[in-house]
């Protein structure tokens, strides 16, 4: 195969870490914002979802190259 046999679970691994640490990091890091700037705090249902979604995709992702 052009790029290995496994490029899409690497790919699931990829997108579902970057979405996880993603949405975390953007809560965390909004948390000590100042007030008077234009900080805005990402919803806080959304971004746990996105968080859980990724978290399943990198692990299942990390299972399937086992």
């Amino acid at each position: 195969m052009f790029l290995g046999e496994n490029l899409i679970v690497l790919l699931v691994l990829a997108f579902g870490g970057a979405l996880a640490v993603g949405n975390f990091l953007a809560l965390v890091n909004t948390k000590d914002a100042p007030e008077n700037r234009d900080y805005e705090r990402p919803p806080l249902f959304r971004s746990i979802t996105m968080i859980l979604i990724g978290l399943i995709a990198a692990v299942w992702a990390i299972i399937s190259l086992l």
